[in-house]
């Protein structure tokens, strides 16, 4: 859904990675668990992407200019682009990396309840910081399933969010799991296959990520709903006889660009001008994030060449 959004997330989820990084960090040291220190770079990786998300928020607040006439929103999706980047280079990779060299190289692993008392309290905070995204993110999601509303936002904030909240929960529960294994069955390994599980759970999801993310900085049309209403309100208009033609693109997630080729009645009573306004101000109504709008009068050879709609 394409609405404005998601800074309560991504601030709760700031600062909730950061005190997980720094108490994962914290246990790395006391029990030399490599699924702790996986998952220490995970918290560090989540946490510098939060920022960039806010980098991306505040620079899209910059006013158009003449290199930018349409202004800096496609910032929200370029920054989001790179958080999934960078959540596969430092959060992904790395997990594979020490999980292989764990599982080949086993270490015991020191001081298990103070691993799962870290793990334990990383969770409560990851499983409060997934609760915000999900309560914020539900309100755009509508009637829509979870994996739809992530193909369909155009908030890129929130579905980032919320899926690195999901992997980070999942990879605690992963660590936390492995951990104690290792130390029940007395087998070390156990700890390098949590590690592994997180590095691919990360993959996946900065996959999903970048591939989302690169829909929307590549360009992205209305929604369904939305250019179906669009299309009733040009339809409707009494200063309209025909839609010959309409296309729309998101240049940011508040932004919506609609461009039609409309044929005006040829006995309106107004001026073109006049009536394009009209027409205007009836999209606006039922579409608010439709702020730059191109109406185009359309000539009898343009609706038999172009085709009516």
């Amino acid at each position: 859904m394409a609405a404005t959004g998601g800074a309560k997330t991504i601030i709760t989820a700031f600062v909730a990675n950061f005190c997980i990084a720094i108490a994962k960090l914290f246990g790395f040291f006391i029990t030399s668990s490599s699924a702790m220190l996986a998952e220490s770079i995970h918290s560090f990786a989540d946490t510098s992407n939060q920022a960039l998300l806010l980098l991306g928020r505040k620079r899209s607040m910059k006013l158009p200019s003449t290199e930018r006439p349409f202004g800096f929103g496609r910032e929200r999706f370029f920054w989001a682009f790179v958080v999934s980047l960078v959540l596969f280079s430092l959060g992904s990779m790395y997990a594979l990396y020490e999980g292989i060299h764990k599982v080949r190289h086993p270490h015991d692993i020191d001081s298990l309840w103070w691993a799962l008392g870290i793990l334990f309290f990383a969770m409560i905070l990851e499983a409060y910081a997934l609760k915000t995204a999900v309560a914020e993110s539900r309100y755009y999601k509508g009637n829509h399933s979870w994996g739809s509303f992530i193909k369909r936002a155009r908030i890129p904030e929130l579905p980032v969010v919320l899926l690195e909240d999901l992997g980070a929960l999942m990879g605690l529960v992963f660590a936390f799991i492995c951990v104690l294994l290792a130390k029940i069955t007395g087998n070390a390994v156990w700890d390098g296959i949590g590690t592994l599980s997180i590095g691919v759970l990360l993959g996946v999801i900065a996959i999903v990520l970048a591939i989302e993310t690169k829909s929307l900085l590549i360009g992205e049309g209305a929604l369904p709903e939305q250019f179906k209403a669009i299309t009733t309100a040009i339809k409707e208009s009494p200063e309209v006889m025909h839609l010959v033609d309409l296309r729309s693109e998101y240049l940011g997630p508040e932004t919506l660009l609609i461009a039609a080729k409309v044929e005006f009645m040829p006995d309106i009573g107004v001026g073109i001008s006049d009536a394009v306004n009209a027409v205007e101000a009836r999209i606006r109504d039922v579409e608010p994030l439709a702020k730059i709008i191109y109406l185009e009068p359309a000539s009898k050879i343009d609706v038999i060449t172009e085709g009516i709609e």
